[in-house]
């Protein structure tokens, strides 16, 4: 299939075709973005999805935050969901039909439920860490280790927020993704989500320690500066039902 050119890029979230799958909050978000060639990320895509550009690259997110009240269905926070920490290591991306969108190549999660059902449904790449979150005022501080043997696999981030901004073109290239890519059962689907545009602050990285972007091929990438900070008190999100991605954005789930 040929593919056309991407879909606008608009802080509007598109309406979903279908029912809501899941809701939830993302909360007490941090942005950190590396500039990459998207040569260097094409064979990470899944079939009939590129790498997206702004300016001729693409870029590498590193996004720790707090999962809060999630629930099923359009229903009431669920037990075994709930509150959960997470930090996803991501690319963009846009598919034949002009969809943009993300592709993750990890989502680490400290529970365990979550990462076994996201695993087992979609075929997402979630991974059970040991994680931790602390706010003293405008400092956050971000702790994952994945809890696996072998090599320690760990991250510690600590951002300080600054002010309320404008979003900016390559705040909102990155942040402005109503859906995900991923490869799942011999077909590469597309997840819808709804939300309310991003309210952005800037952020400065006060300190970096990090290999979670080096177990996922991106070895010594966390050594340079992020060309992009960012954080984000956070947005209520919905999900709607994945479809085939092969098929455009308004078409009903099958």
């Amino acid at each position: 299939m040929s593919h056309v050119p991407a879909e606008p890029i608009t802080s509007q979230a598109p309406a979903l075709a279908g029912p809501v799958m899941l809701h939830q909050s993302w909360l007490d978000v941090t942005f950190l973005h590396w500039a990459i060639d998207p040569e260097q990320v094409a064979h990470r895509m899944p079939p009939g999805v590129r790498p997206d550009t702004l300016d001729g690259v693409t870029y590498v997110g590193m996004i720790p935050f707090r999962t809060v009240g999630s629930g099923l269905v359009g229903g009431p926070a669920v037990p075994w969901l709930g509150s959960f920490l997470e930090t996803n290591v991501r690319l963009y991306s846009v598919d034949d039909t002009g969809r943009r969108g993300v592709v993750f190549l990890s989502l680490d999660a400290d529970r365990a439920a979550v990462v076994a059902v996201a695993r087992a449904v979609f075929g997402m790449p979630y991974r059970l860490a040991r994680m931790r979150h602390r706010a003293s005022g405008d400092v956050h501080t971000y702790d994952a280790r994945l809890r696996r043997p072998g090599a320690r696999v760990q991250s510690h981030l600590v951002v300080r927020k600054g002010a309320r901004r404008e979003g900016t073109e390559l705040d909102h290239f990155l942040s402005a993704r109503w859906g995900l890519h991923v490869r799942h059962r011999g077909r590469t689907l597309y997840i819808p989500n709804q939300h309310e545009p991003w309210p952005v602050h800037d952020a400065e990285v006060l300190s970096l320690d990090d290999n979670l972007l080096a177990s996922v091929g991106l070895p010594g990438l966390a050594t340079f500066p992020p060309d992009h900070v960012a954080f984000s008190p956070g947005v209520r999100t919905r999900f709607g039902l994945p479809t085939d991605a092969a098929h455009a954005r308004g078409i009903s789930p099958s």
